[in-house]
């Protein structure tokens, strides 16, 4: 049986409030991470990720999904929540938000997500990134098609463009899971993000600052410190926040 340590750091960084949101919920067999970064102004979005976070906590620990597809369907009741959480006017009128969900079995080593829009899952081993989620956008699009380059993603004019997010209609959502399960083992490291820490971090710097730190508290201090020096001279930028999970092997007797 796996063991875990979870870390959080969230900041509002050069906006007015935070949009982000994050949280997660564990019992003796699962380990349930969420993390939202929403938009749709005049409070909108802080609504929208919070909506996310807490019906996907809630749904999971009712009923417990057993893969990457399970996953994906609780993704997409949690949209239909997002959608029935607006009103015709104010601010939660234009409410929509990203999305990306971690569950791990620790009785059995398995690690599922799913994700829309572009909040990013990061899965590492040995100090070394393993995978990563693919953002449902403009510029992955791009990357994709072998028009710009990885380097690019992060100064595209037009990084922000989403091709999906929850709030859209069930029929015109893209959502994405992992699948088949991921077999994981104790001293893998996840990292659940906003854009608002990868567009300013490549993956060589996460995966440095990760080699550096022995605690993932002391991962989210670099993380933060980090995004603070590559915005010090910026007028604006998003909000930032991560969430990491260590697991670690249970004590040998």
């Amino acid at each position: 049986m796996l063991s875990f340590n979870v870390a959080i750091m969230s900041e509002t960084g050069g906006r007015d409030y935070n949009e982000d949101a994050c949280g997660h919920w564990a019992s003796p067999q699962h380990l349930c991470c969420v993390l939202a970064d929403g938009a749709g102004g005049h409070g909108g979005g802080d609504i929208a990720s919070r909506l996310a976070v807490t019906s996907l906590l809630t749904g999971f620990s009712q009923t417990p999904t057993k893969d990457g597809p399970e996953l994906l369907a609780l993704v997409r009741r949690v949209n239909q929540a997002v959608l029935d959480g607006r009103e015709p006017t104010g601010a939660r009128k234009d409410m929509h938000t990203t999305v990306v969900g971690l569950v791990i079995d620790t009785i059995h080593g398995y690690a599922d997500w799913a994700h829309c829009g572009d909040s990013r899952l990061y899965w590492f081993r040995g100090g070394r990134m393993l995978d990563h989620t693919h953002d449902h956008s403009f510029v992955q699009s791009l990357l994709d098609a072998g028009i710009i380059q990885e380097r690019e993603i992060r100064n595209h004019p037009k990084r922000s463009l989403l091709f999906s997010a929850l709030g859209r209609e069930q029929d015109e959502l893209e959502a994405s899971a992992s699948s088949p399960s991921r077999q994981v083992a104790g001293g893998d490291v996840f990292l659940l993000c906003s854009d608002g820490v990868w567009e300013h971090l490549t993956d060589d710097l996460l995966e440095h600052s990760l080699r550096q730190a022995s605690t993932p508290q002391e991962w989210m201090e670099a993380l933060r410190g980090l995004i603070r020096e590559a915005t010090h001279d910026l007028p604006t930028y998003d909000n930032f926040t991560a969430l990491t999970v260590w697991l670690q092997d249970p004590p040998s007797i």
